[in-house]
């Protein structure tokens, strides 16, 4: 029993700021409700195609391929927090301009520059993470991030999908004025920490063709990374399409779906992942990648709710597993001054991720159905655990950026 409850009490030694930033991630992420209904507004509201609308949200992920190193290195030199209040504000001011657009140029553009602010905000807050937390402690820092991440998203998507029943617009007033409220509350509630790091000694900048190029551990999970990725962004292009369009559920019922992931992430995810603390990541990463593939796959046979629920209950599982730890990975084998700018590199996937995934996935499901997109990305799920699988094994980050193994799983 005190086993299962520990996970919970270490949270509670994490310092001041970090819940300060956990706060302002819970007020951001309640208003989450525009990504999730965006392909239903282009194919619903606007009348776009989905293979168009596919397209067009992928602008999204190009947005964010482009931003997230970008905005990793800018964290490093102006300070993570004061990134963090760039993109929430920007992100809060384009949500309200964005239902001004009408024709398929103009909402891709709008698309695009909603990429670029709200995807600042990710290497940032990891960055901020990983900071505030310390090396010790880092885990129960990422814990808490990921605890209020869900928890605002358990109210976001519900939400949303009750108020795009009525008018979609809605969503856009609301998810900015989260957003903006957001900003307002990290102005005033100022976190101390999360300044620019100093130079120093450092060697010289992380580029991509030079020595992050040459950087065979980082190399080689991004790539080994970028499966899965593709396959969990399902659930915000061709999910919404086969539920309520092939299916015929409400768009209140996908939001449900939402709902479900995250609660059980706020029930669960803290005490999995304490469960879990003595694996090598190697193995917490390939078990979550046959998850999610295995989850996401498992749509094929599913024409009811039962199965639905049951598929994405699988996914959510593979998500508690999968990103703490890729998280935690990077985040060890990166030199204290460039953490911001290796978050960078590994958010830069997840939004290479998102320009491939929709679009493809639309894509197959216009042209060969439902069923060939999800056999795809239970296949896409066992090429992901089985390159996770001969990870290298990294542990915690010593001067100089390099890394000491992890201690063995046995």
């Amino acid at each position: 029993m005190l086993r299962t409850l520990k996970p919970w009490r270490d949270l509670r030694g994490l310092p001041r700021d970090s819940w300060t930033l956990a706060i302002v991630t819970v007020i951001n992420r309640a208003g989450t409700m525009v990504l999730p209904f965006l392909m239903l507004h282009l194919t619903k509201n606007l009348g776009i195609e989905p293979a168009r609308a596919g397209l067009t949200l992928s602008g999204y992920g190009v947005a964010a391929l482009v931003t997230a190193p970008v905005a990793g290195r800018l964290s490093d030199r102006i300070g993570p927090a004061r990134m963090l209040k760039v993109s929430l504000f920007a992100t809060g001011i384009l949500m309200w301009i964005f239902p001004m657009a009408r024709g398929w140029g103009a909402v891709s553009l709008a698309v695009f520059l909603l990429g670029i602010a709200a995807e600042a905000f990710r290497p940032a807050s990891m960055a901020l993470v990983g900071e505030l937390a310390g090396q010790e402690r880092r885990k129960q820092g990422f814990a808490l991030n990921r605890l209020a991440i869900n928890l605002g998203m358990s109210v976001g998507p519900a939400l949303g999908g009750v108020l795009a029943m009525s008018s979609f617009r809605s969503l856009f007033w609301v998810n900015g004025a989260t957003a903006m409220l957001a900003g307002a509350v990290l102005t005033g509630w100022p976190i101390q920490a999360g300044g620019p790091h100093p130079r120093g000694h450092a060697a010289p900048a992380v580029y991509w063709g030079a020595e992050v190029g040459s950087h065979a551990r980082l190399i080689y999970f991004l790539f080994a990374l970028l499966p899965v990725v593709l396959v969990f962004f399902q659930h915000e292009g061709t999910m919404p399409l086969f539920m309520v369009r092939e299916l015929g559920f409400s768009e209140a019922v996908y939001g449900s779906m939402f709902t479900i992931n995250t609660v059980l992430i706020v029930l669960l995810e803290v005490r999995l992942n304490g469960a879990t603390a003595h694996w090598p990541h190697r193995r917490s990463l390939a078990v979550g990648s046959f998850l999610c593939g295995a989850g996401f796959g498992s749509f094929a046979l599913a024409r009811s709710l039962g199965p639905l629920i049951a598929g994405v209950v699988i996914w959510t599982v593979a998500e508690m597993i999968i990103f703490p730890a890729a998280s935690a990975y990077v985040t060890e084998m990166a030199p204290p001054s460039r953490r911001g700018e290796y978050l960078g590199y590994f958010s830069m996937f997840f939004g290479l991720g998102f320009a491939i995934g929709p679009a493809s996935g639309t894509a197959v499901l216009q042209r060969f159905g439902s069923t060939t997109l999800w056999g795809l990305c239970f296949v896409l799920g066992l090429v992901a655990a089985a390159l996770m699988a001969r990870l290298p094994i990294v542990g915690a980050a010593v001067p100089g950026g390099t890394v000491q193994p992890e201690p063995s799983a046995e």
